[in-house]
This record gives structure tokens, sequence and C-alpha cells, in this order.
């Protein structure tokens, strides 16, 4: 049992839909088999055999089409044409072989109860199942269509009364037309599912690359200017010494000047890009989860602590926050920042963690080093089932405990 649930978890939310809804329509076609399975057994033991073999060979056709066609609306297939077509034909030609038999079959109320259950249960279900694999709106009403026509014209040759035919008809409309849309809805659903899942790698990518923008033009401000006045004092230093004037090793100092007030200033960027904030960290990262549908309770408070402690924890933030949108399906993620015995430590801890598959990154590693330049510790790991914890332990010095 634990390792059918820990097979559940490790699905991603779109995995599990799909799951849900492929193993829906497959419990479908095991439904018809067994809903028909009393009637057809009322019928004889001759006519049992064929009724429920012709129900069988619809039902394993069914589910074969159902996995074909789950795979096309997911791209991983070319539509299942061929099969559609046959899941057709043989809807049909079971559904004609049901009538035959209630018409020219053996006597008994009996056999015409199996014959017709297997002819709208064939036919409803068909009809459903095909409308999977279709891509517009009107093939669907178009085939739900035509099986109620066919349902409803098929009986006059083989002498059904106009009554019973018309009912025939209308059982099929709205049966084919109750699974056909429950087919078009739960399409739209995965569809949807995986589209809103693509959106959110495509948020995370793009906040990462207006962060990696804001950097270059941070340091293009910087360099530009500094550059194009080092080039031009470099210029004029060239032709003052070819002239032979002293002016040419004053217009050298202003370059080495600049040039040490440009790397003074490069620093200063890579710092202020490197520092983090662990306030504004806390609050990015709750809007974040909180957009991906992930409940974020964040409690304790930031502020106060000193600069190079709140820049090591805010990377814990990022780097915790980054994986619980990448891995696993977490549902609930709670942050906790606290300062007790002269020591600030940070607690992330989230659900909907999948077993271990390999290594780690290098995420961690990295975090690890960051924590070492204060002195601080880093534990991360599940800590039960599904759940995993990050510990960030930073000690703060008497100094900065008293301020």
């Amino acid at each position: 049992m634990r390792k059918a649930g820990g097979w559940w978890r490790r699905k991603s939310t779109p995995a599990k839909v799909e799951t849900y809804t492929r193993w829906s329509f497959h419990s479908f076609a095991v439904i018809e088999v067994l809903a028909l399975a009393p009637m057809a057994g009322t019928a004889g033991s001759r006519m049992s055999v064929w009724l429920m073999l012709m129900v069988c060979v619809h039902a394993v056709i069914c589910g074969l089409t159902v996995s074909r066609a789950l795979d096309w609306v997911r791209g991983r297939r070319e539509q299942p044409v061929r099969l559609l077509w046959t899941l057709g034909a043989v809807s049909a030609a079971t559904a004609v072989t049901a009538l035959v038999i209630a018409g020219h079959g053996p006597d008994g109320d009996d056999v015409d109860s199996a014959a017709g259950g297997v002819f709208g249960v064939v036919l409803t279900y068909g009809a459903g199942v095909i409308a999977l694999g279709v891509q517009s709106r009107r093939r669907v009403f178009a085939t739900v269509g035509g099986f109620a026509a066919g349902a409803a014209l098929v009986g006059f040759p083989l002498g059904v009364p106009a009554p019973a035919a018309l009912v025939s008809g209308v059982a099929v409309l709205f049966g084919g037309g109750f699974v056909a849309f429950a087919a078009a809805f739960s399409v739209w659903l995965l569809k949807a599912v995986y589209e809103l899942d693509e959106a959110r790698e495509s948020r995370a990518r793009l906040a990462v690359a207006e962060e990696r923008l804001r950097f270059g033009r941070d340091l293009h401000d910087v360099m530009g200017r500094n550059l194009a006045v080092i080039a031009l004092k470099s210029e004029l230093a060239v032709q003052l010494a070819r002239r032979g004037r002293p002016e040419a090793e004053d217009q050298m100092i202003e370059v080495q000047r600049i040039a040490r007030e440009s790397q003074r200033e490069v620093r200063d960027v890579v710092r202020g890009y490197r520092e983090a904030d662990l306030g504004v960290e806390l609050t990015g990262a709750q809007g974040v989860l909180e957009a991906a549908g992930i409940r974020c309770e964040v409690s304790g408070e930031a502020a106060g602590l000193p600069v190079d402690v709140q820049s090591a924890l805010g990377w814990v933030v990022r780097e915790a926050a980054t994986n619980v949108l990448r891995h696993g399906d977490a549902g609930r993620c709670a942050v906790d920042v606290r300062v007790t015995s002269g020591c600030v430590v940070l607690k992330v801890e989230n659900d909907g963690v999948a077993a271990p598959s390999g290594p780690g990154g290098s995420g961690l590693a990295g975090l690890r080093e960051r924590l070492a330049a204060v002195d601080g510790t880093l534990e991360a790991g599940p800590v039960g089932d599904g759940v995993f914890r990050v510990v960030a332990s930073v000690p703060l010095r008497v100094s900065e405990v008293m301020a």
C-alpha cells in the first residue's frame, strides 16, 4: 500500500489528472461488461456467449481507443483515425447483431432485454469514446447525432416498430451526448492543467531572465560611461606623449583613478546583486508560491538582523522556494524565522515531495558555502511521509544580539 501511495505522490498534478482521466474512461469499459453480463446471461447459454463475446471485444477496442486518443491529445502520437473508424464499425456491427438477435433469435423477453441492453450501451459508449479522438465540436455533435440517427433508422428494415425505434434513437442521443460531453470536458481540463503547469515554469524562467537583464543594465550603466572616459583620456595621453607634453602623465593618472573607481562600482553592483534582504525574500517567496497554488505561511520576524546574515538566509529562502516549485507536488509550505539563544534559525517545510531518484543538485551545496561564510549550518532532507524540511542556523555575535 505504501508503494502504491508513493507511486501516486511521485506524480505531478498534471500527471495525476491525466491518470485519473485515463482510468475513468477505462472503468467505463469495465462497467459496460459488468452491466451487460447479467442481461446476457438470461438470454440462454448460446446467445449469452455470443452477446458477451461481442461486448468484450467492443470494450477492449474502446479501452485501446481511449489510450490512443489521450496520447494524441497530449501530442505523443498521431490522431488514431483508423482506430476511431474501427470502433465505429464494431459498435455498429455489434448493435445490429444485437438487434437481429432480438428480432429473429429465440423468443422470450429475456433475449429481447439482453439484446436491447447491448444495443443501447454499445452505441452510447462508442459515441462517447469516439468524441475523445475528434478535435472540433462539430465533429463531436456529428458523431453523437449520427449514432442516434443510426439507432433510430436501423430498426425499420428489421421490423422494429416506429415508436420503439424513436425511443432508441433518443436514448442513444442523450446517453451518447452525456458521455461525449464528459469526454470533451475531460480533454479541456487536461489541456488546461498542463498549460497552467507550463505557464508556472515559464513564469519562473521569466523572473530569472528579468533579474539577469536588470543586472546587465546596472552593469552597463556603471561601466559604459567610465570606459568611454578611459578611452578618450587614454587617446589624449597618447597624443600628448607623442608631443612630449608633461600633461600626458596627468591624463594617465586620471585614467588610473577612473579604472579604480570603476572597479569599486562594479563590486558594489555585484554585491547588491548577491546580497538578499531576508524580509523582501520572504514576501517574494510567499507571493510566488501562493500564485502557483501552494498555500504558504510565513511566521517570525526578519528585521534587525545583520546584513550578512540576512543575505545568507535570503539565499536559503530563494533556493528553498525554487525547489518547492520545481520538485514534487506541494500543496503547503511553511517558513519560520526565529532568534533564540544567540542564534537565528530559518526553517522551510513543505509537503508533496517525491522519493529521491538520484543525487541531489548543486543548490544545497552552494547554500552551505554561503552559510559557512557566516559560520552557519544547513540541514535538509525528508522528515516524514512526503515532507521535506530545510533548516538553516546562523550564530549571532554578542554585539549583534545587543544591537
